[in-house]
């Protein structure tokens, strides 16, 4: 017969590897397995968190050493990739996108590309 100790820790950590798992697909971290692609939706991410914040608060005092490191580890590391994401998401939107294209994607001017074979000689 299964301890069921071991079964709850068992349960629990899969619990928590979920979430994870899930925030990280949310935040671009990790390809989606349905789709195979990249997708970002942020503030999804940001339930997940919320999610294991909150079991983390209504679990105080009753979990096992392990499954309160892990869950403590899991947050820090989820946070610290959240707010990592939504900054660059937040300069990504701050940012003048016709601007920038026209800088890259415009072909050299006649003038710039004899100022760079000067610069070249020189």
């Amino acid at each position: 017969m299964e301890d069921p100790k071991n079964k709850d820790q068992m349960l629990f950590t899969n619990l928590v590897i979920m979430f994870q798992t899930a925030a990280m697909q949310h935040m671009g971290k990790i390809k989606n397995p349905i789709s195979d692609k990249i997708e970002r939706d942020i503030e999804q991410a940001k339930i997940s968190i919320d999610i294991l914040d909150m079991i983390q608060r209504k679990t105080e005092g009753n979990l096992e050493e392990y499954e309160s490191k892990l869950l403590k580890s899991v947050l820090q590391d989820l946070r610290l990739n959240y707010v990592h994401e939504r900054d660059k998401k937040e300069e990504e939107t701050t940012k003048t996108p016709e601007g920038e294209s026209e800088e890259k994607d415009r072909p050299p001017k006649e003038d710039d590309t004899q100022s760079n074979e000067q610069e070249k000689k020189d």
